[in-house]
């Protein structure tokens, strides 16, 4: 479960920063890059 969870929080990641390739707000920037380091960390691990 925990890798299930790690697994779409890096792909909602990788969504947010593949839209944000013109970034509007430092907000989305950092929630992108948060996705993508929890989801890592919780799929490799």
């Amino acid at each position: 479960m925990k890798r299930l969870c790690g697994l779409i929080l890096f792909s909602m990641g990788i969504g947010m920063t593949l839209i944000l390739i013109f970034p509007k707000n430092f907000l989305w920037v950092c929630l992108a890059l948060s996705c993508l380091i929890i989801g890592y960390n919780m799929f490799c691990r």
